[in-house]
């Protein structure tokens, strides 16, 4: 034991000094790591430079923009990608990638071991992390000294990121072929999808691309990505975690042998987000993808029916929120022989008889007809202005329904020379409506045949007021910020009164549909511009509105154009493909309802102009307005001397007579021309009571009985 004892000081002398170098070494290595990291920080910024992408109300891509080196690189995070594909890559690529700091001893030790037996590379011992490295600073040359450089690049990236920040950088760069990097793109180009969902197969496939990306592009070598495929679901890491049975499923199903087409939707809508903002990567607008690529592909496929030259523009709005779901600028973008660059929804073009609806909207509002008036269709002289219908003929006698069903022009002309062309055009500016007359021309008679210019999407606003009651939706397509939500979408003041706007949309549901399309309960009209240059058709449900121009951007006359004849089809077809389903009409407003012709007043049963346009309306008879009792009002009722409780005392002024009094929606008694009368309330509680003119005009208050 004596002889033994002096060996122990050396030897704990021995382990001092080494924990002491080893101390001194990894302050060393801090200390130049933090230098390092302050002189020389890893490139981060490069995975933040990814390509501009429009997205649609859901978050579905529309389009998406190259990086300027021609690249497509969609940012992606690990929540973008199937759960199962972030763990296969794992298990191939770094099995102890959340515990290592950058660098794995053991597969380095692992790699270094088959180089020097093998006297190839056998397996890599990079990691994720080292492969970031590699991907945000990449170098040509392969050298230990590279290697070394990525090492290190790989241990400032661990210090600065988390390692879901690390699984997004790589995600977002990996190449995979081509101009293709990150696995979005790879997905969408190979796939047709996003990496949201993913196959065994397609999971396999991604992992294998980025390895040799160039050497296994399955578009060129079908062969070389089929085995690198298989190595990956062969791999023991890999089959642990899927299982046999689905490796071999796997294996046997096939490789995509072509590369698709990166979305390219709405590139007019696409082109004005990017022009607002042009520092954000990711614009949202609040087109719906189904129902834009079913409008695209109808434009497409109706603009090379119609001949060369000629464009198709749609606009498709909620005229509840004012939001546009769709929106085709032309009918083909990259077609120059169309002038596809052109977004034709905003250019003002003549708009035929499409604004006729709202010409016999106001007539219907100042009671001057009802939809079985009769009304002349006969050669007439405005003033020297002798409109003519677009046929050429005429009808003679026929009901105010049937006028605006055939869009005659006579009848038009003449109720809009008793309503005003001038009110009519404070009711489209009240509508947030721009239009544009010829140079020196004031509002005339020619307006209600096209004399004016107006864009698609105005129009299309403003039919949102025959499907919305009269209430006219601003609306928006998300790049436009004049509206911010739902309450602020319609206009201040309306269009036109809730029945009259009833009675316009009930009329337009009963024109015919066009030759081979099916009638689904749409309201439309269409129009015709002057010499054949513009064919428009507008048609609405009780959600949606869908406005179609066909023309030529050139403006060129198109011999044989017409809106019943070229747009409407496409209205129908575009509205059926859509898929957004069939929305009833509203009901009509109480005490509106459709008069048979024996039960008009006989002062309305042939319009007769009883008023110049040149006197002013307010002498024109008001609309019905009940006085007593108020809106909102408590009626206590007294009793007589018999012991029963007194009728209330009803009073009205305006509308034209005779009136009927309705309670509760049940007729007091007959029609009378007084304006006033009586009603016996069957109990106490809130009731609603209505008085409705000759013409369908209604007034209504609520009120409750103690």
């Amino acid at each position: 034991m004596a002889e033994t004892q002096p060996l122990k000081k050396p030897r704990l002398h021995k382990k001092l000094m080494v924990l002491s170098g080893t101390a001194i070494a990894l302050a060393v290595t801090w200390a130049s790591l933090e230098i390092l990291d302050k002189a020389f920080p890893p490139p981060l910024e490069v995975v933040s430079q990814t390509s501009k992408e429009v997205m649609d109300r859901d978050g579905n891509l529309l389009r998406a923009f190259a990086i300027p080196s021609g690249h497509w690189r969609l940012a992606t995070t690990h929540k973008d990608v199937d759960p199962q594909f972030i763990e296969m890559l794992i298990a191939y690529e770094d099995q102890r990638f959340r515990d290592h700091g950058g660098i794995d001893p053991r597969a380095m030790g692992r790699a270094a071991i088959q180089l020097a037996s093998h006297g190839r590379i056998i397996s890599g011992g990079s990691t994720l992390s080292m492969q970031v490295a590699r991907l945000i600073e990449p170098r040509t040359e392969r050298s230990f000294i590279a290697k070394f450089r990525q090492m290190l690049r790989a241990v400032q990236i661990e210090r600065r990121l988390s390692k879901e920040e690390i699984l997004d950088a790589y995600l977002t760069l990996a190449p995979f072929g081509g101009n293709l990097e990150g696995i979005r793109a790879a997905s969408l180009a190979y796939f047709g999808k996003e990496p949201r969902r993913l196959t065994t197969s397609e999971a396999a496939l991604l992992i294998a691309l980025p390895q040799l990306p160039e050497r296994r592009r399955p578009d060129r070598y079908p062969d070389n990505a089929r085995a690198a495929r298989d190595r990956v679901l062969n791999r023991l890491a890999v089959v642990s975690l899927i299982g046999n049975d689905e490796a071999d499923r796997a294996a046997h199903l096939a490789i995509p042998k072509r590369r698709l087409a990166m979305p390219a939707l709405a590139p007019h809508v696409s082109e004005t987000a990017l022009r607002k903002d042009s520092q954000a990567n990711v614009h949202h607008v609040t087109l719906k993808r189904s129902v834009q690529q079913a409008l695209e592909t109808v434009a497409m496929d109706s603009a090379k029916r119609l001949g060369p030259k000629i464009s198709v523009a749609m606009v498709m709005a909620d005229a509840v929120s004012g939001e546009i779901i769709g929106e085709v600028g032309s009918s083909d973008y990259f077609d120059s022989s169309r002038s596809g660059w052109i977004d034709m929804t905003n250019v003002q073009r003549s708009p035929g008889s499409a604004l006729k609806p709202f010409i016999f909207g106001l007539a219907f509002e100042d009671g001057l007809v009802m939809q079985e008036t009769i009304i002349e269709d006969r050669p007439t002289n405005f003033s020297g202005y002798r409109p003519r219908n677009f046929d050429m003929s005429y009808q003679g006698d026929v009901t105010v329904r049937e006028a605006l069903q055939l869009s005659l022009n006579v009848p038009s002309v003449r109720l809009l020379d008793s309503v005003g062309a001038t009110r009519l055009m404070v009711r489209m500016r009240r509508a947030d409506i721009k239009t544009t007359l010829p140079p020196g021309e004031t509002p005339g008679l020619a307006i209600g045949l096209g004399g004016l210019g107006i864009s698609l999407k105005d129009l299309v606003q403003l039919y949102t007021g025959l499907s919305n009651r009269g209430k006219t939706t601003v609306i928006s397509n998300g790049v436009d910020d004049r509206i911010k939500d739902d309450k602020s979408a319609t206009s201040g003041e309306p269009l036109l009164q809730p029945a009259a706007a009833w009675q316009v949309a009930d009329v337009l549901t009963g024109v015919k549909p066009p030759l081979g399309s099916l009638q689904r309960g749409l309201a439309y009209k269409t129009g015709t511009s002057y010499g054949y240059r513009d064919a428009w058709s507008v048609g609405f449900d009780g959600r949606y509105v869908l406005g179609v121009w066909v023309g030529r951007a050139d403006n060129g006359a198109v011999p044989g154009l017409s809106g019943y004849g070229s747009a409407a089809p496409i209205l129908f077809e575009a509205f059926s493909k859509s898929g957004v389903g069939f929305t009833p009409l509203a009901a009509p407003p109480v005490g509106t309802m459709r008069l048979r012709q024996s039960e008009l007043p006989v002062s309305l049963r042939r319009f007769t102009p009883y008023l110049s346009p040149l006197v002013s309306a307010s002498v024109r008879e008001s609309a019905p307005q009940i006085l007593f009792p108020p809106e909102g009002a408590r009626v206590e009722l007294t009793n007589q001397p018999d012991g029963t409780t007194a009728p209330l005392a009803l009073k009205m002024q305006g509308g034209r007579a005779p009136f009927i009094w309705l309670a509760n929606g049940k007729p007091l008694d007959k029609a009378s021309r007084k304006r006033s009368g009586l009603w016996q309330p069957d109990g106490a509680g809130y009731s609603t009571l209505t008085v409705i003119d000759a013409i369908g005009r209604a007034a209504s208050v609520r009120v409750f009985i103690d």
